[in-house]
Formats: C-alpha cells, structure tokens, sequence
C-alpha cells in the first residue's frame, strides 16, 4: 500500500458474483470519482496553440502537455484562478505556480518548461476545476480571446485491474473473492477511492 497504490481483497462472495462486483466496482471508480484538472490557459502574446513562446525552448503544445499532467485538488470550491509570472532564465515547476489557498499542488516538482533568457518575462494563468472522467477541450464552448482550452483529465484513478479467485468458507469450496489493485494520482489515496 502506498498514497498512489492499493491491493484490496473483497469477500467471500457467492458463486459467479465475483466477476460482477470487480467489474461494477472498476468502471465506477475510473468514470465516476470527482477530481480537479486545468481547463483553460492563457499565455501573454500566445494567441493560439501552435505558436512558439518567446524565450521559451518548448513550443505551446508541449507546455499543454506538461500542464495536462498537472495534478491538484480543490478544497471548497469548484473553480480557481492559477498565476505563473516568471522573470528570467532558469527550470520553471507546478511549485513556481501562485495558487490561491483553497488549491493544493500535489505534484510541485512537475516539469513545465525551460526559459533560456535572462530577460525574459512570461505571465500564465490557468483555470482549474473539478469534474467527473475526461473532459475534452472542444467541450469548453467560447473562451475569452487569447485563452485555450484544455483537455481535462478529471479522474484520480488511473487503473483498476481486478481477479476473481475462489475461496472456501468452512466446508465449502465454491465461493468467489475479489483482488482489487487501484492506482490513483496521489490526489486520493486507493482505500478513500474505495470507500466513495
């Protein structure tokens, strides 16, 4: 067991329920557990995704890339504001990024980017918000000049594998147990996920 990894065995169960509860329980918790991702971002003088980023060695693409990845939680509310401002050369991670106080940056040594200037300055703001499953970009309807849509990938789960095993229970042999193994994102632990 760990914050992002979880073995759990369930039962006994009667005789062919097995394969039923592990499969239910599966695409439950990959479609319908809640989670936060970016939706939107805004780079200053980026007006679209295929542009390249001044003083920056990745192109927008990759940037979007890099901030998909980027995993959060949101602590009472259902959308927040998120500021990078970088003035300089130097290795920029998800820590550089201002949050407010209810947004939690669970992976802070996260890659972003690489500024190869010293006089470079860059401001990005994202938005985040918590959703079920995959939201793709082309659901965000009109955004504001200058702002791109992102593909949020809200689901903490990131696999579920099950195996149905018969068990005995005293004198019976027949009987079906459930081996869950759960991978999350760090944003819940596997026995929370479980549990909702």
């Amino acid at each position: 067991m760990s914050r992002e990894y979880g073995r759990f065995i369930l039962g006994p169960l009667e005789r062919g329920y097995g394969t039923t509860l592990g499969n239910a329980l599966r695409r439950v918790l990959l479609a319908s557990l809640p989670g936060a991702a970016i939706t939107s971002i805004r780079v200053t003088d980026v007006p679209h995704e295929f542009s390249a980023i001044e003083h920056v060695r990745e192109d927008m693409m990759q940037l979007i890339l890099h901030i998909k990845q980027l995993r959060l939680k949101l602590h009472g509310t259902d959308t927040a504001r998120l500021r990078l401002e970088v003035h300089g050369a130097g290795t920029v991670t998800a820590a550089d990024i201002q949050t407010p106080p209810e947004v939690e940056v669970i992976n802070p040594d996260l890659y972003l980017f690489t500024v190869d200037s010293d006089d470079a300055f860059l401001e990005i703001e994202m938005t985040a918000e918590t959703g079920r499953g995959y939201s793709p970009a082309e659901e965000r309807g009109r955004l504001p000049i200058g702002e791109l849509p992102v593909d949020a990938i809200f689901s903490p789960i990131r696999r579920v594998g099950y195996e149905v095993e018969k068990t005995r229970v005293g004198q019976a042999a027949d009987y079906d147990r459930v081996i869950m193994q759960i991978w999350t994102d760090g944003t819940i632990k596997p026995e929370e996920s479980l549990a909702q």
